[in-house]
């Protein structure tokens, strides 16, 4: 017999070697749209799980993109593997143990994040990561290849199997980002979608069990599934419950997740104070006796009219609680605000006694001041999250925008968390130098005399003065709180070189500790 006799008779059996599968190509690209759409939700509500302990920073986003990347080489490998080399393996198996890793997130997040606390931010934030989702994610990353193997026939078809996998799966990611961040996080909550993608990725196995005869033959062989679906069920009834509110003298009145952090309303009941709380930022601190301010940087804010007694008009960034509008409009003045997170101006109406007392915008800053077409007196920038300012609020460009919306004599306000010495002061002298870029004139006083402090910067076009004569213990007070910043240091931070989430390492760790040394630490867990 000649070779390409030989040839031609071994391709047939070539063909016949492979038995169809029990599911059709469109269930099993199906579940792989499913196995899909759960690794980006995951990788996602990563950061609502890890950012209220580790800040909203480029690193928690770093951390959960490379733990994800890791997962995938690792279930895609394992998954060629054992599909390979261990028949009795079955896909219903990698769901299984999908679901049981997925609902344990919520449960080991507590102390997961505990644990890896002495590790500071960078190191915390991955190793939580690492810990919380290589599981879950590299099991559903197995499900590809064992797929792959179901829907190839012949090997001339494994191309063309291989390709419709990772397509239909890469779809599935898509519908489920755009699915999450648009609809399900903000009605549902980080917990309730956790534990709900659990029972699908369980449902999953059932389906994929019930119709796969060959894999399960007898009733023990369902013994595993049956395990896990107890143990999920169990902690699912669990992790639905409504928690206790009440944590060590702190009472959670109210709390809501957005698509930009996890807003709660807390009552320090020891010290009778009521705080709204954005992940571990606190946007805003109330004496709950007479409603007053204990933010001092907003009392600073406050003396604004002393600078310009003719003022009557103000545009505030970042609303907090609204106490900064309320003050300057109990002062004369009619306040726009911009708040960027609606569950965060949801929150100051209802549980901070805010009344808008002009244009009350939602949306991102850099966007919505693009569509004004007004002049301003003031105009304070107070924006703050997770230890750290949102970088691209503190750019050359953003700073010049807000130039463009002050009146003549008009004063940009900016509030500014940081050091006076030692790691961190590289951040306050990049601020510094980038106002001087877009406003000639520029005075800085700070809270306290500490070495962690609130600079509150004032730059305009004109001359900023205070008359030192003048006996107002106001004036003499912001006299005595006056910062002597020099030009040397620091950065003009642009929209193209913006290095400030690095600056503010340092900074981001300090406010962390603070808050865990005045607040309970549980009030950052999921």
């Amino acid at each position: 017999m000649s070779k390409k006799q030989a040839s031609s008779t071994a391709q047939p059996s070539l063909k016949r070697r492979r038995p169809s599968p029990a599911l059709s190509k469109f269930s099993l690209f199906f579940t792989v749209t499913l196995s899909g759409g759960a690794v980006m939700i995951l990788e996602l509500l990563g950061t609502r799980i890890i950012a209220p302990y580790y800040g909203t920073s480029l690193y928690v986003w770093s951390s959960l993109i490379s733990v994800t990347m890791i997962a995938l080489a690792l279930g895609y490998y394992l998954g060629g593997f054992l599909a390979d080399r261990h028949p009795k393996l079955r896909l219903a198996h990698v769901f299984m143990l999908a679901a049981l890793a997925t609902v344990m997130i919520p449960f080991l997040s507590g102390p997961v994040m505990q644990l890896t606390n002495p590790l500071g931010i960078r190191g915390g934030a991955f190793v939580s990561a690492l810990l919380l989702f290589t599981i879950p994610l590299t099991a559903l990353a197995m499900a590809g290849p064992f797929v792959i193997k179901l829907a190839t026939q012949d090997l001339q078809g494994v191309g063309t199997a291989a390709g419709s996998v990772y397509a239909v799966s890469t779809l599935g990611s898509v519908i489920a980002t755009l699915l999450l961040g648009f609809y399900l996080l903000p009605v549902l909550g980080t917990r309730a979608i956790i534990f709900s993608v659990s029972l699908i990725l369980l449902a999953l196995a059932v389906l994929l069990m019930s119709r796969d005869k060959k894999g399960f033959t007898s009733p023990a062989s369902g013994l595993p599934l049956l395990v896990t679906a107890i143990s999920v069920g169990i902690l699912t009834a669990n992790g639905y419950a409504k928690a206790d509110q009440l944590r060590h003298g702190f009472k959670v009145i109210h709390e809501e997740e957005s698509v930009y952090g996890w807003v709660r309303v807390v009552d320090d009941q020891k010290h009778n104070v009521r705080l709204l709380l954005s992940d571990a930022s606190v946007l805003s601190a109330i004496s709950l006796a007479n409603g007053q301010t204990l933010l001092g940087y907003q009392a600073i804010i406050g003396l604004l009219p002393l600078f310009r007694p003719a003022a009557h008009d103000g545009l505030l960034i970042g609303l907090g609680g609204g106490h900064i509008a309320l003050d300057l409009k109990a002062k004369g003045l009619a306040v726009d605000t911009i708040e960027i997170d609606p569950a965060v101006a949801d929150a100051s109406l209802k549980y901070f006694n805010f009344k808008p007392t002009g244009a009350f915008i939602i949306g991102d800053a850099r966007y919505e001041t693009k569509k004004l077409n007004k002049h301003y007196d003031f105009i304070i920038h107070d924006c703050f999250t997770g230890g750290s300012e949102p970088t691209h609020l503190l750019t050359i460009e953003m700073l010049r925008q807000l130039r463009g919306l002050l009146s003549n004599q008009g004063i940009l306000a900016l509030n500014y968390v940081g050091f006076t010495k030692g790691e961190g002061t590289e951040a306050v002298a990049s601020v510094y130098k980038t106002l001087k870029e877009a406003l000639p004139n520029i005075r800085v006083f700070i809270t306290d005399k500490s070495e962690f402090t609130d600079f509150i910067f004032l730059a305009s076009n004109q001359a900023i003065t205070l008359n030192a004569e003048n006996p107002d213990q106001r004036i003499q007070w912001l006299l005595d709180h006056e910062y002597a910043l020099s030009e040397s240091g620091g950065i003009v931070i642009t929209d193209n070189f913006n290095p400030m989430e690095s600056m503010q390492v340092r900074k981001s760790e300090t406010y962390r500790r603070v808050f865990m040394e005045r607040i309970t630490p549980e009030l950052l867990l999921l």
